[in-house]
C-alpha cells in the first residue's frame, strides 16, 4: 500500500497545472474580448503592440508596451486589460509575487474579474495557502454569467474538492467533487480528472473498493477518446492497483500498455519497466526455479550491464562529437549571417552618406547663396526680389524637410526597424488627411484638388505606410503640376481581390524611358536636367518598397506636356 499511496501523492501534485489550464493564455472568449478592445481603440498604439506581442507568446514584448500604457494613457477600461496581461505575462515567468500585485490592480468591474479570482486562488494554492486558494475560487464561482466569460463552473469545483483532500476535509472534498460530476455533461468537461479525483479522495480514506471503482471508470473512459496522455496515465494507476491486488499478470498487461502510449524519447524507461514487471511475473510463476534462475540472471545482468556501459559510452563519445561539430556549423551560419547582415547595413550607410552629402549640401549651398542674395535685397529695399526670395528659401527648405523625412523612413525600412501593421483602411478619409495637410502649397499655385476616391473603398494596408506613399505622390504632383491646374485622386472597383486608385495630374509628364527606369528594381537615381536637380529618386524607392510590402503594385502612365496618372494597386479589405 505504500507504493501506491506516493502514486496518489504524485498524481495530486499535478493539480495545479490542471487548474491553470482554465484560465492560461489561450482562453478563447477571453482572447476574442480582447481582439474588438484593439479593434475598438486603434489609436491606442501600445495597447495594439501589446495585444500583438501576447497573441505571439512573446511576454518581454508584452509587458514593455503594457507599461507604455499604462504610463502615457490614463483609460481605465484599457488600464484593466494591460494588468491582467501583465499578470499572465508574469505568471509564465514563474515571477508570481509580482503577478499578485498586478492582479490586485484590477478594478472589480472588469469584465473578466472571475479569472482575475481564479488566477488568485491558484497563485496562493502554489504558496500552499489553500484556505486563501479556496476562498478565491468560490468568491469567482458566485459571480454571474460565468459560461459568457469562457470559465466551466464544474472545473472550478472540481479544484475546490482537490484543495480539500489536501486540507483532509475529505466530507467537503467529497460534496465538490461530485457537485463537479453533475455538471459535467452540461458543461462538457473532462471525466477523467473527476474521476481520477474522486478515486484519490477515497484511496487517501483507504477505501479501496470505492476508489478503484473511479479508477477504473477513468481507465475506460479514454478509451472512447483520442487523448494519449489521459490514456497513459489511467493505464498506469490501473497496474498500480492490480500490483497492490497481487495479480501481477494483469499488472504487466496494463504496464505494456502504459508503456506504449509513452512518449518514445521514453523507450529506454519503458524497456527496464517492461523487464521488471515481465521479471516479477516469472517469479510468481515459477516458484520451483528461483535458484537457477537467479545464477542465470546474474550471468545476464553481468553481460547486459556491460553491454549497457559499453553502448552508454559509445553514444557519449558519439554525441559530443556530433554536438561539436553541429556548434561549429551553427557558429559558422552564425558569423556568416552576420557579415551578410554588416555588408547590408555597410550598403545602406554609402547611400545615407552619398545623399546627405550630395542633396543636402546642393540644397544648404542654395540656401545659403539666396541669403546672401536676400541680405543685399534687403539693404538695397528692393522688396520684389526680397519676396522672390523668401519665397525661393521657403521651397528649399520643404525641400530638405521632405528628404529628410524620406531618408528617416528610408532608413528604418532598410534595417527593418519600421513597425508595420495591416488593418482596413478607409481610403476616402486618409485622401481628405493628405489634402488637408498640403492645402498650403495647393493655394499657393492654385492647383485645384479633386477627391473622388468613392467612400465604400476599404483597404487591407499599414495606415503609416499608406500616409507615406500618398505624401510622396501628392509631392511630386505638385511640384511638377504648372499653376491653375489640377490634382485628381479618384478609385476604380474591379471584381478582382483589390482596388485599383489613381493619382492624375496636368504636369510635364514623363518620357517611356524615364518610366521605365523608375519601374525598375534598381538603386537610388539621382537625374538633373537643364542644371536643375530633379531629385534623388528616395521618395519614388520609398513608394515601391512600402506598396510592394503591402501587397499591393505600381503603374505609370504618362506623356510629355500631357500629365502623369500614377495607378496603385491595394488589396481589399474582406
Amino acid at each position: 500500500m505504500i507504493q501506491l499511496k506516493q502514486f496518489i501523492i504524485f498524481l495530486l501534485f499535478l493539480v495545479p497545472n490542471v487548474l491553470l489550464s482554465q484560465t492560461e493564455l489561450t482562453n478563447k472568449v477571453f482572447i476574442s474580448a480582447l481582439k474588438k478592445k484593439a479593434i475598438q481603440y486603434q489609436d491606442e498604439i501600445y495597447f495594439n503592440k501589446a495585444k500583438y506581442f501576447f497573441l505571439k507568446k512573446e511576454c518581454d514584448s508584452t509587458l514593455v508596451n503594457t507599461m507604455k500604457q499604462l504610463s502615457f494613457r490614463k483609460n481605465k477600461e484599457l488600464n484593466d486589460y494591460c494588468h491582467y496581461l501583465r499578470a499572465l505575462c508574469l505568471i509564465e515567468k514563474e515571477i508570481y509575487n509580482e503577478a499578485k500585485k498586478e492582479l490586485k490592480l484590477i478594478n472589480k468591474d472588469f469584465f473578466f474579474y472571475p479569472l482575475v479570482n481564479i488566477k488568485m486562488g491558484s497563485l496562493y494554492y502554489r504558496n500552499n495557502k489553500l484556505k486563501t486558494a479556496i476562498f478565491y475560487t468560490e468568491k469567482a464561482i458566485n459571480e454571474s454569467n460565468l459560461g459568457q466569460k469562457g470559465i466551466k463552473i464544474s472545473s472550478l469545483y472540481d479544484h475546490i474538492g482537490t484543495y480539500y483532500i489536501h486540507l483532509k476535509s475529505f466530507k467537503k472534498a467529497e460534496e465538490y467533487l461530485f457537485k463537479s460530476l453533475e455538471l459535467q455533461k452540461k458543461e462538457e468537461v473532462s471525466l477523467f480528472m473527476i474521476y481520477t479525483n474522486i478515486a484519490n479522495l477515497y484511496y487517501e480514506q483507504y477505501k479501496d473498493a470505492q476508489a478503484i471503482t473511479y479508477f477504473e471508470k477513468a481507465y475506460f473512459l479514454p478509451k472512447e477518446i483520442k487523448d494519449f496522455d489521459n490514456k497513459r496515465r489511467a493505464s498506469l494507476n490501473m497496474a498500480v492497483v492490480e500490483e497492490n491486488r497481487g495479480n501481477f499478470k494483469q499488472a504487466l498487461i496494463y504496464r505494456k500498455e502504459y508503456g506504449q502510449w509513452k512518449d518514445s524519447l521514453n523507450n529506454q524507461n519503458k524497456v527496464w519497466a517492461v523487464a521488471d514487471y515481465e521479471k516479477k511475473y516469472a517469479v510468481a510463476q515459477k516458484q520451483k526455479q528461483i535458484s537457477v534462475l537467479k545464477v542465470e540472471n546474474e550471468l545476464k545482468n553481468t553481460q547486459r550491464n556491460t553491454m549497457f556501459f559499453s553502448t552508454i559510452g559509445l553514444l557519449l563519445l558519439l554525441t559530443g562529437g556530433v554536438y561539436v561539430y553541429g556548434q561549429k556549423v551553427k557558429n559558422t551560419k552564425i558569423i556568416l549571417s552576420q557579415k551578410e547582415k554588416l555588408d547590408e547595413l555597410n550598403a545602406t550607410k554609402d547611400q545615407l552618406f552619398s545623399i546627405v552629402s550630395h542633396d543636402l549640401r546642393s540644397s544648404v549651398n542654395a540656401l545659403k547663396t539666396s541669403n546672401t542674395k536676400l541680405t543685399s535685397s534687403l539693404e538695397s529695399k528692393n522688396y520684389d526680389e526680397l519676396d522672390k526670395l523668401l519665397h525661393q528659401n521657403s521651397a528649399i527648405a520643404n525641400g530638405a524637410y521632405s528628404l529628410l523625412d524620406n531618408l528617416l523612413h528610408w532608413a528604418l525600412l532598410q534595417t527593418q526597424q519600421l513597425y508595420f501593421h495591416k488593418d482596413s483602411v478607409h481610403l476616402f478619409s486618409i485622401v481628405q488627411q493628405i489634402e488637408y495637410s498640403y492645402k498650403p502649397l495647393l493655394l499657393e499655385k492654385t492647383i485645384a484638388f479633386e477627391n473622388e476616391v468613392s467612400k465604400n473603398c476599404f483597404i487591407f494596408v499599414d495606415l503609416d505606410s499608406l500616409k507615406i506613399i500618398l505624401r510622396n505622390l501628392l509631392d511630386n504632383a505638385i511640384k511638377f503640376s504648372p499653376e491653375n491646374s489640377s490634382i485628381r485622386f479618384y478609385s476604380l472597383d474591379t471584381p478582382s481581390e483589390f482596388h485599383q486608385f489613381i493619382i492624375e495630374d496636368q504636369g510635364i509628364g514623363m518620357r517611356p524611358e524615364t518610366i521605365a527606369e523608375l519601374l525598375e528594381d534598381n538603386e537610388l537615381l539621382a537625374k538633373k536636367s537643364n542644371s536643375e536637380i530633379i531629385g534623388t529618386g528616395l521618395g519614388m524607392q520609398l513608394c515601391k518598397q512600402m506598396i510592394q510590402k503591402n501587397g499591393g503594385t505600381l503603374a505609370i502612365e504618362s506623356e510629355l506636356n500631357k500629365g502623369t496618372k500614377m495607378i496603385l494597386s491595394f488589396p481589399k479589405t474582406v
